[in-house]
């Protein structure tokens, strides 16, 4: 990938539309609301997959897997040419991460689709360690792309 290539924000969103993780990468604390609006505004047009919208700065790319968990990748808007394959790599990386947290055999999948431990609670299980290493993997791919984690 090429260095100028780096990720804002990357968000799950269950298929209820419910947010499973919004992780953000930008030095600014107080930008981290902007991501979740973007997260939740790019539902209106996901159905369309591949480049979404651009708003302001930043560039939103949307996938949809097989069973129907949308991925939100927000890049920074800039004059160089992001190529489809690049994009279409990232998407892999980022499903791959999530099929392989959700086929733990310990965790969970509740009637509502989301991965949990406790059933009376469906986002509970973000802040457990079992999805540490999740959450690992997916700031291990945003590093590859090219930037380092800002909100742990």
């Amino acid at each position: 990938m090429p260095p100028t290539l780096k990720l804002n924000s990357v968000a799950y969103i269950s298929p209820q539309n419910h947010p499973i993780l919004i992780r953000t990468y930008v030095k600014r604390e107080d930008q981290a609301t902007k991501y979740h609006y973007i997260a939740h505004t790019s539902l209106d047009v996901i159905e369309e997959r591949g480049l979404l919208f651009c708003l302001e700065d930043v560039a939103v790319y949307g996938y949809i897997t097989p069973l129907k968990v949308k991925i939100v990748v927000a890049l920074p808007l800039s004059d160089s040419v992001v190529k489809d394959a690049e994009i279409s790599a990232i998407f892999k990386a980022l499903h791959m991460a999530y099929y392989k947290a959700a086929s733990n055999p310990f965790l969970k999948l509740d009637t509502d689709g989301e991965v949990t431990t406790d059933p009376s609670s469906p986002n509970a299980a973000l802040g457990k360690a079992k999805w540490k290493s999740f959450q690992r993997h997916i700031d291990e791919i945003s590093r590859a792309v090219g930037n380092v984690p800002m909100s742990l």
